[in-house]
């Protein structure tokens, strides 16, 4: 019985890690298509402002200095939730938390 109970551990915590993983990867590759997003953007803004060409349609008509500002900042701030979370909340803590939520969903099961 012993056995199988560190079974059920086993695969409850793999499917933890591979939901963490999941949201992980996806929060990446959020991040990569807004950043690429942003790249058309910063170009549009460059060449309508600088260059002078004649963009009047109806979303990049209103990119602005104040637009990009506030853009530029949610792209940081996204990239600081990111991979400075990675900084300080590292696979240490992750593995820690993750332990936690087992033992608490095991304390449950034996009480029942």
């Amino acid at each position: 019985m012993e056995i199988m109970a560190t079974n059920d551990y086993t695969t409850i915590e793999e499917k933890e890690l591979l939901e963490l993983a999941k949201k992980r990867v996806k929060k990446i590759k959020d991040f990569y298509i807004h950043l690429f997003i942003y790249a058309i953007g910063v170009t549009v803004f460059v060449l309508k402002t600088y260059f002078g060409v004649p963009f009047n349609f109806i979303p990049v008509r209103y990119i602005n200095w104040f637009v990009m500002s506030v853009w530029t900042f949610f792209l940081v701030v996204q990239a600081v939730q990111l991979f400075f979370n990675e900084v300080v909340f590292g696979k240490k803590w992750e593995q820690k938390k993750i332990q936690n939520f087992i033992e608490k969903d095991s304390n449950k099961k034996t009480w029942e």
